[in-house]
């Protein structure tokens, strides 16, 4: 098993780096490298399991759920918004940044845990002229083209009450006037209302302006760092990283 030591890890991770020299590398997958590893987060962070032996035998039961689906490799990464469930437990949670930059896991009711909000990467038209989204968290799903890059979407992580897995709930549109979170920088983990997008002159990334709904206070950040939660309203009115 690939693994990296501590000392290198990533500062979101926020994990212990003395108590030993190694922790496990996150393997290529939907999240990029910066991902947290399920072993870090089931032995570093919830301390659900003592060593690497009890973290396989855990996965390998079929114990954590992510994005509706049974995890058993101790290497995939798990990013913001994903959903993480334990069934034997009965707990659930949903991957946050928190204002430090470090990724923190809320607890959540089980309905709320049946779906997700994911930012599309890009969209391609496929066989028979449907267009896919691609998102972020590495799925892709079938839209149309009133979907854009960058927007987010409600996705149902469970099949039932006739809805099939990852089906579109809601729409969140990448526009001003519209709620955002912010996942990245030293704004991370800060919601505001989207009041202008400046477009930069090549390479520079563009940036965002947000409001503070509560304290009208202004603060701007990276386009990549948004990730859109609400239109009028955020989803949420309570997100558990607030402090």
């Amino acid at each position: 098993m690939a693994h990296l030591k501590r000392y290198a890890a990533p500062d979101s991770w926020h994990v212990s780096k003395k108590t030993t020299t190694y922790v496990v590398k996150t393997a290529p997958g939907p999240h990029n490298d910066s991902a947290m590893p399920v072993a870090v987060w089931l032995r570093d962070h919830m301390s659900l399991a003592m060593t690497m032996r009890e973290v396989r035998q855990i996965l390998n039961s079929g114990s954590v759920i992510i994005n509706g689906k049974a995890c058993k490799d101790p290497k995939m990464g798990i990013g913001v918004f994903d959903i993480v469930s334990v069934p034997a437990i009965g707990k659930h949670y949903r991957i946050l940044m928190d204002k430090r930059g470090r990724f923190r896991s809320i607890e959540i009711s089980p309905e709320d845990a049946k779906t997700r909000l994911a930012k599309i990467r890009d969209k391609t038209v496929i066989s028979g002229g449907k267009v896919q989204l691609n998102l972020v968290f590495g799925a892709n799903v079938i839209g149309d083209n009133s979907y854009k890059p960058k927007d987010s979407v409600v996705l149902t992580l469970t099949e039932a009450e006739g809805k099939k897995r990852f089906q579109i709930m809601d729409h969140f549109p990448f526009a001003v006037g519209n709620m955002a979170m912010v996942i990245g920088g030293r704004h991370s983990g800060s919601v505001g209302r989207i009041v202008e997008i400046k477009k930069e002159v090549g390479a520079v990334p563009n940036r965002v302006i947000l409001e503070d709904p509560a304290t009208k206070g202004r603060f701007d950040t990276i386009e990549d760092y948004v990730f859109m939660v609400g239109k009028a309203e955020s989803a949420m009115k309570s997100w558990g990283i607030e402090e």
